[in-house]
């Protein structure tokens, strides 16, 4: 029998290609890739984050929905750029991330920080610590449109 936290889990890892994660091989398996005289391999800095749903529910305004996840973003690797419809409001639950954001400003973040990102607003939170960063966020979004849109590099 599951318990509950078992079922958040397995149905957030479910759910995380719905918010456009897109699982991706890890450095030992690309490492084992001929390299034909190249690097051995090429990593994307994405390589490994994840974004596990743990909740999703209505908002009490109309057109608009509720989103909570948890983001792990390995060391070295960042979450690349990208922005939400809607606000989101964050806490570092371990790691040290720099936040950083399209008109150049940027904001270092450490375990137990809470963090705050305007609708629309693109950023990408680059992993500088030690650790697994873990993030908490909850979403106000439009129910109509994704969670997460990526922005090139």
């Amino acid at each position: 029998m599951l318990d509950r936290r078992s079922l958040l889990r397995t149905s957030g890892m479910a759910a995380a290609g719905a918010l456009g994660v897109v699982a991706s091989a890890s450095i030992a398996e690309a490492s084992s890739a001929p390299s034909h005289g190249r690097h051995p391999f090429v990593h994307d800095p994405t390589d490994g984050v994840t974004r596990t749903l743990l909740q999703e529910n209505p908002s009490p305004a109309k057109g608009w929905k509720t989103v909570q996840t948890l983001a792990e973003i390995p060391r070295r690797r960042e979450s690349g750029r990208h922005s939400h419809p809607g606000v989101e409001v964050g806490y570092i639950v371990r790691g040290d991330v720099v936040m950083e954001f399209d008109d150049g400003t940027s904001l270092r973040l450490r375990t137990g920080d809470p963090f705050f990102i305007p609708s629309d607003t693109i950023h990408n939170a680059r992993n500088v610590g030690k650790v697994t960063t873990m993030m908490l966020s909850t979403y106000v979004v439009d129910e109509t449109k994704p969670l997460v849109t990526t922005h090139g590099h």
